[in-house]
């Protein structure tokens, strides 16, 4: 059962979570500084988005940006019109839209029967979290698709399917999530609680990927502009799993100054591997569907790219340590002093241009 103080309690720990940060990070350093530490890697290619469009900088073209949605570079014009900084613009979007996901995670916790603030600290915690206070889209993907998943959780369709949606403006991650929704219906459905009538709204998720396609088309002429980008700019070419793994591995045993990155990406597999493994034996074939089709894309790509950090949008996984910690309080204790101290190291490393996942 929700309660009153789900919310709240949510809301306390992320923002106490971010003033540590902020104390963390912010000593010795200017304000100008501090904010352009946080421009790196994708922050500053959504910023490119959003000033000049899929088009790039003039200056600097680029031909992977068709790889990002269009739902960051949009909320990072709206929240420029507000704070006239773009350094700015993506660390507030993703403070702002961080709350309404840890609220909501809270809540779909607790319907869950879980502490809802565990699943909060469980989160902000990961080693990875770092990015959820950089102006990356992992933030914003979760203030959609967290909402979405409860309302389909407590059988409001229609409006899942529009949150859904907006995810899937967000990161191509939200295909998976809509995924996840036709198995949850179907088996809503095949219990008996739900009328079939209402599958057309699962189709809702899917227009975002087919109006950017078009959007592209006209652009470009290719309808798989996104598709595209990603293998150009990033290598993300579909192989046999034990193909990305040999990859992966090699890399990671080398001595180059990638060679702890790769190593990460491993860690991050192992991670993904055994929350899959448990989501299964939990029998939560849904999010299963979710969290599955995630790793698979993932684990089929050139290499491991990123596999750490996708683990931030597992929030079927954080929603299921927050019930094994109701009922076993130290894991969550136990769970804090591993996972902490890598956050924060993880964070000093991204704030030093170093590769964090």
């Amino acid at each position: 059962m929700i309660t009153r103080s789900a919310g709240r309690d949510a809301l306390l720990v992320w923002f106490a979570s971010r003033a540590g940060l902020l104390v963390t990070t912010l000593l010795g350093v200017s304000l100008h500084e501090y904010l352009g530490r946080w421009q790196r890697w994708d922050a500053e290619l959504f910023v490119t988005i959003a000033r000049f469009g899929y088009d790039g900088d003039p200056a600097r073209p680029d031909d992977g940006l068709p790889a990002f949605f269009p739902g960051m570079p949009i909320a990072l014009r709206l929240a420029y019109l507000v704070v006239r900084d773009w350094e700015a613009a993506g660390l507030i979007v993703s403070l702002v839209a961080g709350a309404v996901a840890m609220v909501a995670l809270a809540r779909l916790a607790e319907h869950e029967g879980a502490h809802g603030w565990m699943a909060v600290l469980a989160l902000v915690l990961f080693p990875m979290a770092v990015f959820l206070a950089a102006g990356y889209s992992e933030s914003l993907f979760l203030a959609f698709a967290i909402p979405a998943w409860l309302a389909a959780r407590q059988g409001r369709w229609p409006l899942a399917a529009a949150l859904a949606a907006g995810a899937s403006c967000v990161r191509i991650t939200g295909l998976f999530l809509a995924a996840a929704l036709i198995a949850e219906f179907a088996l809503e459905c095949g219990a008996g609680r739900e009328p079939v009538r209402r599958a057309p709204w699962l189709a809702l998720p899917f227009l975002p990927l087919v109006g950017y396609s078009f959007f592209h088309y006209t652009r470009t002429g290719d309808w798989l502009a996104w598709k595209h980008a990603q293998e150009a700019g990033w290598g993300r070419e579909l192989v046999w799993p034990w193909e990305a793994w040999a990859v992966t591995w090699d890399n990671a045993m080398g001595t180059g100054d990638m060679a702890p990155a790769f190593r990460m990406e491993i860690a991050g597999a192992v991670v993904a591997l055994i929350g899959l493994v448990w989501l299964l034996a939990l029998r939560r074939w849904s999010e299963a569907v979710y969290t599955g089709l995630q790793a698979a894309a993932l684990m089929t790509s050139a290499y491991y790219l990123s596999l750490p950090r996708s683990l931030l949008l597992w929030f079927p996984l954080w929603v299921a340590l927050a019930g094994l910690a109701t009922r076993r309080r130290w894991v969550i204790m136990a769970y804090a002093l591993v996972s902490g101290p890598l956050m924060v190291l993880n964070t000093a490393r991204f704030l030093e241009g170093a590769w964090a996942g």
